[in-house]
């Protein structure tokens, strides 16, 4: 049954009259009264007559439903009518129940809404539009539609964390961390100013842009920020709150290279997710330990964190947590030397990331030269080590696509190429003399 479907058009007045009366078990003349006949409802259920507004207010309460429904087959106005529709719509996408048919309705009344000017409609539907399109990976199509709804002050940092949240997430996905960063610093700043007593927004925000810093080497800026509510015991109180706070703070020692202070952050996170029900959150918290794991080169101590990963993440994991899962497992399967597996989990890697994320394209390609490098039979390791350094350089860091030219130049030596590896290694001099710091992102 399509739950979004609205009034049937195709029924009339007569036929919803007649349709009612039967299932209400009454004849023509037990419906009749005063001034509405039974030779007048026979001609209204035949359609030769239009029912006036005194025989609609007769009738109605006989059938016990409202004037509105009787005359239109809808209980509701137009503008409630459109808000049903994107509930039911919104629910649909939830249930992964008739995805498409769900947009569709969705798209329908975004169009209807503003066309009439049903502002509150229109926000509505851009919104459940945008967050799917952010959870299929659609990215491009999520910042088109909630940077409307956000234009709309019915839609503020206050009242729409998770809007701003994925909006962000869509900024980094698309290439543009930076602006990741200005738009939650803003949304921080107008929370602190304007309701400064809500408290679990302050932290989510904050949380939130720790992770973004990190991601655009800031490190020491978002450690400061996470600090400061960790020594906050107003945000310790709720173990939400707590286990942002330990994700993000954890995050940061990570790309600082204190590898001891992020497992212990992580771990404290992993332990209170594992008395609550929230799987995908843990499955990414160990995907975040077998990060740890496999950047110190201790990959059999992250075997069990991805496996845990995989089984927690589901059958239909989202795109953006199944790739980093499979770059997760291409690196590490590169240094248990295991290159059939390596390039397997890199190719699919990147087709689930398809154009989302040129920062971790980067390092899947990186992960996929280095399987190839292992084993020359399964394709061009040169080609893939041409893209990751290219795409590290660009959206990564120095020290990322540094480590990519690296191992390009040890292939080609060992290949005998040497003045090829020469040049690689010139560029990789260029990078370390360059001004930027911090440390390859970890899965978000």
């Amino acid at each position: 049954m399509d739950v979004t479907r609205g009034p049937d058009p195709a029924e009339t007045i007569g036929h919803r009259l007649r349709r009612l009366r039967l299932e209400r078990g009454l004849s023509q003349r037990e419906l009749a009264g005063p001034g509405v006949s039974y030779a007048y409802i026979s001609r209204i259920e035949a359609g030769a007559r239009q029912p006036s507004v005194k025989a609609l207010r007769t009738l109605s309460p006989k059938l016990a439903v409202s004037v509105e429904y009787l005359e239109t087959g809808s209980d509701l106005n137009d503008d409630e009518e459109r808000e049903v529709r994107v509930a039911n719509a919104e629910l649909q996408l939830r249930l992964d129940d008739h995805s498409e048919g769900a947009e569709r309705t969705l798209r329908d009344v975004l169009d209807e809404a503003v066309a009439v000017g049903d502002q509150v409609s229109a926000s509505r539907a851009q919104v459940v539009l945008g967050l799917a399109a952010a959870g299929a990976g659609r990215d491009a199509d999520a910042v088109a539609l909630l940077e409307q709804a956000t234009a709309s002050e019915l839609v503020t940092p206050a009242t729409s964390v998770n809007v701003y949240a994925t909006l962000a997430r869509s900024y980094a996905a698309l290439g543009s961390p930076e602006r990741a960063v200005a738009l939650l610093e803003d949304c921080l700043a107008q929370i602190s100013d304007r309701t400064p007593d809500q408290v679990a927004a302050r932290v989510r925000y904050s949380t939130y842009l720790g992770n973004a810093l990190t991601d655009v080497g800031e490190t020491e800026r978002a450690e400061a920020l996470l600090q400061n509510l960790l020594e906050d015991g107003s945000t310790l109180t709720d173990p939400h709150m707590r286990v942002r706070l330990y994700w993000a703070t954890g995050r940061v020692a990570a790309h600082q290279g204190n590898t001891t202070a992020a497992l212990d952050y992580l771990r404290r996170a992993v332990a209170m997710l594992e008395a609550s029900e929230d799987t995908v959150q843990l499955a990414r918290a160990h995907l975040m330990c077998a990060w740890i794991f496999v950047s110190s080169e201790r990959p059999h101590e992250a075997a069990p964190h991805l496996e845990l990963a995989e089984k927690l993440l589901g059958p239909h994991p989202e795109p953006l947590d199944l790739a980093y899962l499979r770059t997760e497992q291409a690196r590490a399967a590169v240094q248990l030397d295991d290159p059939e597996r390596a390039v397997e989990a890199a190719k699919e890697a990147l087709a689930t990331l398809g154009d989302s994320d040129p920062h971790e394209q980067g390092n899947a390609w990186f992960a996929l030269a280095q399987g190839l490098a292992l084993d020359s039979s399964r394709g061009d390791a040169h080609d893939a080590f041409r893209q990751a350094s290219a795409l590290l350089e660009e959206h990564g860091r120095p020290q990322e696509a540094a480590a990519a030219l690296r191992a390009w130049a040890r292939l080609l030596r060992n290949e005998k190429r040497e003045a090829e590896a020469l040049d690689v290694l010139d560029r990789v001099a260029e990078l370390s003399a360059s001004n930027r710091s911090g440390a390859r992102p970890a899965p978000r």
